[in-house]
Parts: C-alpha cells; sequence; structure tokens
C-alpha cells in the first residue's frame, strides 16, 4: 500500500493544499489529523501503517481540535478513553450556550 516513502492516501483528503509538494515528516501531526477527520477506513489503515499507533496516538491525543466523531473513532482504533485527548476535556470546560 505505500509507494515509495509515504503512505498512499486519498487526495481529496488534502483538497486544500498542494498534494505533490506535502511533507509526511514535518508535516505528520497535520497529515493524521486530517486523515482521522476526513479519510475513510483504507486512508486511516494506511496513516496506522505508516506512522504507527504510537505516533498517531500522541499527536491525536494532543490535537487542539478534533471532531467528537473523530475521537471515538480514535478510541477504538487505538483503544483509549474519551479522556485521554486533550481536546475533548478542553471542551468540557467550555460548555456551549444553552439553546431556549
Amino acid at each position: 500500500m505505500q509507494a515509495g516513502n509515504h503512505p498512499e492516501l486519498n487526495k481529496r483528503i488534502f483538497w486544500d493544499i498542494n498534494f505533490e509538494t506535502l511533507d509526511y515528516d514535518k508535516k505528520a501531526a497535520f497529515i493524521i489529523e486530517r486523515v482521522f477527520e476526513r479519510g475513510d477506513v483504507p486512508d486511516i489503515r494506511a496513516c496506522r501503517r505508516f506512522y504507527g499507533d504510537d505516533k498517531i496516538r500522541s499527536v491525536l491525543t494532543n490535537a487542539k481540535w478534533l471532531s467528537l466523531t473523530t475521537i471515538y473513532l480514535a478510541c477504538a482504533c487505538l483503544n483509549n478513553e474519551l479522556t485521554d485527548y486533550k481536546c475533548y476535556n478542553t471542551a468540557q470546560l467550555n460548555p456551549g450556550h444553552w439553546i431556549y
């Protein structure tokens, strides 16, 4: 599944940047977060094979923002808890406005 020294990821995930010049080492956190937010199962598998679960766990648990759906997905893939994610804990401390 890997081509050269980077994972085969769908270009649609990175629609807003120049995909061909993406640096997979320097932009690892950006890539991992984007793949888990917008990728499908083959993209997530390729990302996990390339970066490894330890690197992915470190990036996602320290992310400034992830959707709740992505946090649940990461918990299922990485076998950890919601409270392991800093962005989840931050969101719990800052509840939104009440809708009357």
